[in-house]
């Protein structure tokens, strides 16, 4: 799975820059792309408001339920190597539902 110049240029403006919020990513044509850029003034809620109900999400390799076994497949033999694209990632959180993943779970994980 190949992952588009963009995503890792955009992340590296989060990092340094911290002109972004958040970045979403998903995968499409068989590469990794952004999907979203959470602007500095957006919240967690924003955040999370942006995932899809029923698609996966890679950063924090969201797979819901509903989700097709094929798109989970794909997205778990994707994940280690998008992570290696993109150097400084801290944590992983895998959630597959929004109470996985609430505010208070990233905050234990992070600190």
């Amino acid at each position: 799975m190949a992952v588009h110049d963009d995503c890792k240029l955009k992340f590296l403006e989060l990092k340094a820059k911290r002109n972004f919020r958040f970045i979403v990513f998903k995968i499409e044509n068989q590469q990794v792309v952004v999907e979203k850029l959470g602007g500095p003034s957006e919240t967690y809620d924003d955040f999370t408001a942006s995932f899809p109900a029923d698609d996966i999400l890679i950063i924090n390799c969201r797979s819901p339920d509903s989700s097709r076994v094929r798109m989970k497949m794909v997205y778990a033999s994707s994940k280690d190597r998008f992570k290696r694209e993109l150097d400084g990632i801290q944590f992983e959180l895998q959630a597959t539902d929004p109470s996985e993943m609430s505010i208070e779970i990233v905050k234990a994980r992070a600190f």
